[in-house]
């Protein structure tokens, strides 16, 4: 059964198309305004040099963690023009945590706002943005890092309620 968020005219779970077939931006403006949080995570496969770098500080281009989570906070204020048919949002929090471990990083990112629509398309930007931003500032050192398990792990607000990933 659809999320009763995600029906959109005559009933359509394609809520961005109109009835014609067209890309539409949703309308949330009846709407009231409440309470919504969601966390996404990732994963940079790496190589244990490359994780001994990033945990002793020696990657060439800096202090790839700290750009990383600056990266992703910023993906997520700017979602909206990068995604089409995103609304601009005023975001209350974000965060981005990374975790080194021997073969790879644990992207998580954050987001929470109160707002008529919800934020998990901001925390899935924040995550692929540091992720990508990982990638970047280490592909001199690993060019067989691989990026994977971006997705959604909660979502709480909106009349759907909360939801989690089954782990």
């Amino acid at each position: 059964m659809a999320d009763p968020e995600d029906v959109g005219p005559g009933g359509s779970t394609f809520t961005h198309l109109d009835e014609a077939g067209s890309a539409r931006m949703v309308d949330v403006g009846a709407k009231e305004p409440t309470r919504r949080r969601a966390v996404a995570r990732a994963r940079i496969e790496i190589s244990p040099e490359t994780a001994a770098a990033l945990v002793g500080g020696s990657v060439p281009k800096g202090d790839v963690l700290a750009v990383a989570r600056v990266a992703g906070i910023q993906a997520a204020k700017r979602t909206s023009e990068l995604v089409p048919l995103c609304h601009p949002l005023m975001l209350s929090s974000v965060s981005v945590d990374l975790e080194v471990e021997e073969s790879h990083v644990a992207v998580e990112a954050t987001v929470e706002t109160v707002e008529r629509t919800g934020v998990e398309m901001e925390a899935l930007t924040a995550c692929s943005v540091a992720a990508l931003t990982v990638y970047d500032m280490c592909k001199a050192l690993d060019r067989a890092m691989v990026i994977t398990d971006v997705a959604l792990w909660e979502k709480d607000g909106g009349r759907s309620g909360s939801w989690r990933r089954a782990t």
